[in-house]
């Protein structure tokens, strides 16, 4: 079955300055202490025709760091961006930027699903997965879905510019039956071409702007990224709707102390969302959902906090500590990433606190 909408053709050079723009502009909401999903939803980009393919698909259980680790070994130019080595889990992603690619020819069959967003089309391109036959290159700002299992030959010639995500099936098979109650082996992500969606690519350029920013958010909002492109995904491929928010409620305050003491004794590590979840017994969704509910905040935002607490005790009883280690021992992966979250929450360098700490 395909659906075709007409609508204005756009330059491909104006989108791409449009969903670069965006692209900021969805980064700086997610960052921010209590993220407003519904604003992902309002950073819509202009419309413009698509065409959809529809149709079965088999899927089975990847590993989304092995198919990126394996592409990279493929392709012959280096990424703009990657998430290789960032410990993301369920989700990786890789940015391409090529100018004046002579040719590029690739052939396999993705365990995940995969997700490519066309930021700059190449000249030209001859594509084929599943139903999906394409011998002219996408208009800037379309999206493919690529289920995992799926045989795909592409060419490409010309420069190009693509943004890649990695979706283990698990992770969809989880939010099907958490989020909309439905037979996660009965629900199939069909392999699409062209597609138009302003939810689904604003998630896929929070992503790319987490990609760029080098993973500041940690693994935990990448966690929290995968969920959300899942939503959209399924939404679309099944006219799906979520079950409302009141239907989890507010994590018993029982759970909400013992997840929050687990937290705090493992804050120099990578508590995941799915360890959480498992103190709270919970699955990830739920845990999710109720832990905001309790406290305000995402997991991953309420960890980042945490650590930035502890980082201020450091910084005011250990003068002696360089800010590398005060970095380690709150729990950040780098001290750019500590500093960054830092001046965020607080309003001033670690530095900056220290003095003032000094002079008080």
């Amino acid at each position: 079955m395909s659906l075709e909408l007409k609508s204005l053709e756009l330059d491909g050079e104006d989108l791409a300055r449009e969903i670069l723009a965006c692209e900021n502009k969805v980064h700086e909401t997610f960052l921010r202490s209590q993220p407003d999903v519904e604003a992902f939803q309002k950073l819509t980009l202009p419309d413009y025709p698509y065409t959809t393919h529809r149709g079965a698909s088999w899927t089975r259980e990847g590993n989304s760091f092995k198919e990126l680790e394996a592409l990279q070994k493929t392709v012959p130019f280096a990424p703009l961006a990657t998430s290789y080595g960032m410990g993301w889990k369920g989700l990786q992603a890789v940015r391409y930027r090529k100018n004046d690619l002579s040719e590029l020819s690739w052939a396999g069959t993705p365990g995940t699903h995969v997700l490519v967003l066309t930021i700059r089309p190449p000249q030209k391109m001859q594509l084929q997965y599943g139903e999906v036959k394409r011998d002219v290159p996408p208009p800037a700002g379309w999206i493919r879905v690529v289920p995992a299992g799926s045989s795909v030959r592409v060419r490409w010639q010309g420069s190009l510019e693509l943004l890649l995500i990695y979706l283990e099936p698990s992770i969809v098979a989880g939010v099907a039956a958490e989020s909309f109650e439905s037979d996660p082996t009965r629900t199939v992500v069909p392999p699409l071409d062209g597609l138009n969606m302003p939810e689904l690519r604003s998630a896929m350029l929070a992503v790319d702007a987490e990609l760029r920013a080098g993973g500041r958010g940690g693994p935990l909002m990448a966690e929290s990224l995968a969920t959300i492109l899942t939503v959209h995904l399924i939404r679309h491929t099944t006219g799906a709707h979520r079950l409302p928010a009141s239907a989890d409620g507010v994590l018993p305050h029982r759970k909400l102390r013992t997840v929050i003491e687990y937290i705090m004794e493992n804050l120099g590590g990578s508590p995941t969302l799915e360890q959480m979840a498992a103190v709270a017994h919970l699955s990830p969704y739920h845990f999710a959902r109720q832990f905001k509910a309790a406290t305000g905040l995402a997991p991953y935002q309420y960890v980042i906090e945490r650590r930035v607490e502890r980082a201020q005790e450091l910084l005011r009883e250990e003068d002696d500590l360089c800010l590398g280690e005060v970095a380690f021992r709150a729990g950040f992966s780098d001290q750019s990433h500590f500093s960054s979250h830092f001046k965020r929450i607080v309003g001033v360098t670690p530095r900056q606190f220290r003095i003032s700490a000094r002079m008080a």
